[in-house]
């Protein structure tokens, strides 16, 4: 993942030498919202007004970042409302590009070819990483945002007029725990694989792995006793935001990102719950594979140089998951 510097293309990977190893995430730029009627957003952010057909989102497949915002898009009905953009899941020297490969959606928008020119398109002068999820305004012809957990909630809280809201997954009543468990299962899960599989130090490797599957046994313990993580009625932001972690996990960060002192596979009650999300109305369709494993095994040049793509495992995601029987809230 190359990044810009002052408007021009580097494309250089993370300076793991200068922090002992470790892998550090570096914060996203564009922090506006989208509320209702334009007024500010809940930290007072600048708000653009919620209108059918003004906003576009450029995702990957790939990555379980853009993929929370995939799942909101899908549970809130909103295709039709907000437009959509695929990147190709080989990232190499330009970094994410558009092409015409199955799964993925070219820029239709914009016109452009690399993702890095949607960033130029509303900073001709940015720094920083080029990262997916991507919140476009076609009428400004800017970024309203590239954070995915805020992302989410704008999806989910902003188009009240047009959306499904049936589905809430930050219910006011749940909103505190859903923070505080988002904010372990990022540290440890979400970003914790990463941090194991960027890890350039066996020190740095070694300080994610262990918070990872330690997490990963908490984890275990309270879905063994309630059917989703906040005790809620229905799946809330915290479970979709971990949903994007276990789908991937098996299949590359158990192998690719050396996470291997258990699979989900031998979680019964994670498994389970995995399966239960999968299965849920739509998420399928929002799950592929090709991208998801392609994009690790053939862009992550130095962890896996040969670009070879592992053919399994064989995960049967289909299979009844059981859940039903599991009380809500122990």
């Amino acid at each position: 993942m190359g990044l810009l510097v002052d408007g021009k293309w580097q494309d250089k990977w993370y300076d793991t030498a200068k922090t002992g190893g470790k892998f550090e995430r570096t914060t996203t730029s564009f922090r506006n919202w989208i509320t209702p009627d334009g007024s500010p957003g809940p930290k007072g952010q600048t708000a653009f007004p919620a209108e059918a057909g003004r906003y576009h989102l450029y995702v990957s497949l790939a990555c379980p970042w853009a993929h929370r915002t995939l799942i909101a898009r899908k549970l809130k009905k909103l295709e039709e409302v907000i437009s959509l953009a695929v990147v190709d899941y080989h990232m190499g020297e330009e970094g994410w590009v558009f092409s015409e490969r199955p799964g993925a959606i070219p820029d239709g928008i914009l016109g452009k070819r690399r993702l890095y020119e949607v960033y130029l398109e509303a900073e001709p002068t940015y720094t920083g990483r080029v990262t997916v999820p991507v919140l476009w305004d076609k009428q400004e012809r800017t970024i309203v945002n590239n954070e995915s957990a805020e992302i989410i909630r704008i999806l989910d809280t902003a188009f009240p007029a047009v959306a499904d809201n049936s589905i809430d997954i930050t219910p006011r009543e749940h909103l505190g725990e859903i923070d505080r468990i988002n904010a372990i299962v990022y540290d440890t899960v979400n970003n914790g694989v990463y941090k194991c599989g960027f890890a350039t130090t066996q020190e740095a490797y070694e300080k994610a792995f262990h918070p990872l599957f330690e997490t990963l046994d908490m984890l275990e313990d309270r879905l063994s006793r309630q059917r989703y993580l906040v005790g809620s009625k229905a799946p809330t932001e915290a479970d979709w935001r971990l949903f994007t972690t276990l789908i991937r996990f098996d299949a590359v960060y158990h192998g690719h990102f050396k996470c291997n002192l258990r699979r989900i596979a031998d979680y019964p009650a994670i498994d389970a719950y995995m399966r239960e999300l999968y299965q849920w109305p739509g998420i399928a369709e929002t799950v592929n594979f090709e991208h998801i494993k392609g994009h690790y095994y053939t862009s992550h040049k130095t962890i896996n140089p040969t670009g070879i793509v592992p053919l399994g495992p064989k995960l049967q995601l289909d299979r009844p998951h059981g859940r039903e029987s599991v009380p809500f809230r122990a």
